[in-house]
Formats: structure tokens, C-alpha cells, sequence
């Protein structure tokens, strides 16, 4: 019997995701937005769950079947509100950038102003401005004014953040919301410094922490929600090492505003597999976050010092390089970002490329920016720690700067890797953390 050509498309995804599986046990991951999620995550993961709708709040839907998703989803609340010691939390969001899309909904209207970091200064996508296809303008149609930008403190300038503020409101463009935290994000930002003279005029006040939300939950980065934030919004799987998903946190003044914004405004069902799976993520980060945030900034730090000494240029030297879970560098003596993460994926050495301070004045782009940005989240859930750092610096420093043959730097790699491959900071370790398992 001749197989199909249907039949074999089908067996050449399956080779496919085994082989992505398999990349992943030998490469050294440094995706700051990425993570490796336990065995008991993803067993949540394929559970029938995903099979179902449960669209509504739990205990209000609008399909039956819902007995037993209801009570993970009350016990996700509950998990989270726990977690980051929060009044309300809305589960549901299936991404960050929805989250804050629940934000814009619920509190601004198409047209208002947005306060937010520029993409260069740090800023997400998700913030940004129509013209550049950003989610709150193009989406929800919000004009976008950025924050004034310290490049040498790497973080929002205060006393010109209020000067802008007291301007725009001279000129009628009073903004309706200020988005704290970004992409690019090595230090906290001024939350504390800034909540009271924002809530003066009336702004809303939201922390996207998609990024620092496992550092925040470890209590070792800051407190948005009582550093003067209304809301908080993230992704859960980044320094929060679960599914891809969101969440959405604050105080029950806000919560109806927030559950409306969310269903029906932005979601039917919610991709139920992965609520359950952030609730397994939730019992987790109480259980072993704090130990876990402490040495992914224990590695960062060390990852930013190792750099620094071999060479390259790591922005925030004058601060320490960093306190989250990111290091990023400027790499032009060399090349540019996109030239060298090319580089460095042939040695199997993962990051990505970076708009830095500068970078669009000088006209570069997001496909060639000046820099790369390292995150150390991932390598720490696989049992690394600071001493191990001075391995991926040197691995890198023989790619960019001593410019050696990817290939030989990659069998080093492979070598580095072999002896790391469970999940650790979790319950159950029993499957490997990258294990293709078949069901077939």
C-alpha cells in the first residue's frame, strides 16, 4: 500500500516535534520570555480539560459540564491571590498581551492617552503605538506617550516622568493610564516614586510584569500592588514558570470592571487546560519560588559580571548590570543583535536579538538593533547556578569576540548540558524536561 501524501505530512510533523525536543536537551536556552514547565504542568496541559468550554465566571457559565473546572478554577484564584498577596485575580486571560488588553478595556476608551517605555527603552509590543502595529494603539486605539528614559540607570526618569505629565495635561492629553514594566526590564521601576503624583490626576496606575513575575511572587524584585499599582497584569510563563497563559490581578473596587473586560469582551472559552495548569504553576512558585527567584538573580548578576570581564559591553554596569532575570549587551563592536544571534543559534546557544537606548536614532531596526538580550530564567530551572555562568560567557565570548567555529563551541555545549536535564523548583521531576512523550 502506497502511504498517502496526507499520511505523510502527518508523520513529518511528529519527526518535527521530536526533533525540536530533542535540539532543546543539547542547546543552552536564553530566551528571557521562555521557560521550562514542570512534568505535572504539562500533564495538566493534556488533560481533557482542553477539550471543553467554560466561558463566564466559575459557577455563573454559560455551558454545562462545568462541575470539576469550576473547582480548579476557584482554587486557581485562590492560588494566585495567595501568591501575589492580591485582592481579586482573573485567571482567564490565555496571554499577557490580552491581560493588558483587559486593562485598556476596562479602564481608558479608543483615543485616550497612554503613558508607557518606548520598545528601545523596554517597552512590549503590547504597549506601543498604532504606527507601529503595538497593541493598544492599533487595538484599542489609545494614543501613546512614552516615558522620559535614564539610559545610564536603564530605567524611567522620575522627575522628568512628572514634568511630561504636568505638560500633557497643560495641553488637554492628560493620560488615562501608566504602564509600568516592559520587555527590556534589568531593574524595578519607579512605581513607588511615581503612584502618588499619577493619582493625583487620576491615572490609572498598571504593572505589566509579564516578565519579573516569578521574581515578584519570590518576593525579590518589587511590590507592585503596594508600591501604589491599581492592577497588575503578566504572562505565567516566563520567571513564573508555567503554561502559556495570563493573568490579571488587583483590588475588588476593580474587579467587576476587570471580569467584564474579560468575558465577553475578550474571551470565550479560556483554553481551560492551561488554567488548571497555571494552578499547578500557582502551588509551585508558593512552594519553591522564593528559593528559585533568589538564584535566578544570583545567575543573572553572575552572567552580567562574567560578560562584563570578558569584554563586552553589559548596559547597567552602574547598577549591577541587573536585578531581574535579564542581562542585555551591546554587541556593534562586533556586529549587530541579529547577526550575532544567528551566530551564536549555529553553536546552539539561544537569544535574541534587542533594540537598545539609541538604537532608532541611529537609525537601526528591529531586524539589525544593537544589541541581544540573555535571560538565565530557564537555565536555573534546570539546576545551574552562578559558577556554571562562566561557561555561557565563555561559550559566547568564543563565538562573538574570538569568532571560533560555532560547530566546535557546539559539541562544548551539548557536553555542558548533558548532565542537566530535570526540571527543578517543582513536585515532580520524574520526566525529563524536555522528554517527547507519545500518546500515539
Amino acid at each position: 500500500m502506497v502511504e498517502s501524501s496526507n499520511k505523510k505530512s502527518y508523520d513529518r510533523v511528529f519527526a518535527k516535534l521530536k526533533d525540536h525536543n530533542k535540539w532543546f536537551e543539547n542547546l543552552i536556552p536564553l530566551i528571557a520570555s521562555e521557560n521550562v514547565p514542570s512534568p505535572a504542568v504539562r500533564e495538566a496541559i493534556i488533560s481533557d480539560f482542553g477539550n471543553r468550554y467554560a466561558e463566564g465566571w466559575p459557577g455563573e457559565r454559560v455551558y454545562a459540564g462545568c462541575v470539576y473546572i469550576d473547582d480548579v478554577e476557584f482554587e486557581c484564584m485562590k492560588l494566585a491571590q495567595k501568591l501575589f498577596k492580591a485582592e481579586f485575580a482573573d485567571v482567564r486571560p490565555i496571554s499577557g498581551v490580552v491581560a493588558n488588553l483587559v486593562i485598556y478595556s476596562a479602564f481608558s476608551d479608543p483615543g485616550d492617552v497612554m503613558l508607557a517605555p518606548s520598545i528601545p527603552a523596554g517597552g512590549h509590543i503590547s504597549h506601543g503605538k498604532k504606527k507601529h502595529s503595538g497593541t493598544a494603539g492599533l487595538v484599542h486605539g489609545l494614543e501613546i506617550e512614552f516615558y522620559p528614559f535614564d539610559a545610564e540607570e536603564m530605567s524611567i526618569d522620575v522627575d522628568k516622568t512628572k514634568k511630561k505629565v504636568e505638560e500633557l495635561n497643560k495641553a488637554g492629553l492628560l493620560p488615562k493610564i501608566a504602564m509600568f514594566g516592559g520587555s527590556l526590564f534589568l531593574f524595578p521601576h519607579p512605581v513607588k516614586e511615581l503612584s502618588n503624583f499619577l493619582k493625583n490626576f487620576d491615572i490609572h496606575i498598571n504593572y505589566d510584569a509579564a516578565h519579573v513575575a516569578g521574581l515578584i511572587a519570590g518576593g525579590q524584585f518589587q511590590d507592585p500592588l503596594r508600591e501604589g499599582a491599581d492592577t497588575m497584569t503578566m504572562s505565567t510563563h516566563k520567571t513564573l514558570f508555567g503554561p502559556q497563559g495570563g493573568l490579571v490581578l488587583g483590588f475588588e473596587n476593580h474587579a467587576e470592571m476587570i471580569k467584564k473586560a474579560t468575558f465577553p469582551g475578550l474571551t470565550s472559552s479560556h483554553h481551560i487546560h492551561h488554567m488548571a495548569a497555571k494552578a499547578i504553576t500557582f502551588a509551585e512558585a508558593l512552594e519553591f519560588g522564593k528559593d528559585y527567584a533568589k538564584q535566578v538573580i544570583k545567575n543573572a548578576k553572575a552572567l552580567g559580571e562574567y560578560l562584563n570581564g570578558f569584554g563586552f559591553k553589559v548596559l547597567g554596569e552602574k547598577r549591577g548590570f541587573t536585578k531581574s532575570h535579564q542581562i542585555a549587551v551591546n554587541v556593534l563592536d562586533y556586529s549587530d543583535g541579529g547577526k550575532v544571534e544567528a551566530d551564536l543559534e549555529k553553536a546552539n546557544i539561544i537569544v535574541n536579538r534587542q533594540l537598545i537606548p539609541g538604537d532608532i536614532k541611529a537609525g537601526r531596526n528591529y531586524f539589525h538593533p544593537g544589541g541581544i538580550r540573555l535571560g538565565v530564567s530557564e537555565l536555573t530551572r534546570l539546576g545551574y547556578v552562578q559558577s556554571d555562568m562562566q561557561d555561557v560567557a565563555q561559550f559566547i565570548k568564543q563565538v562573538i569576540i574570538d569568532k571560533k567555529d560555532p560547530k566546535k563551541i557546539k559539541s562544548k555545549v551539548k557536553s555542558f548540558r548533558k548532565d542537566f536535564q530535570k526540571v527543578h523548583y517543582c513536585f515532580d521531576k520524574k520526566l525529563g524536561a524536555y522528554e517527547y512523550v507519545k500518546l500515539r
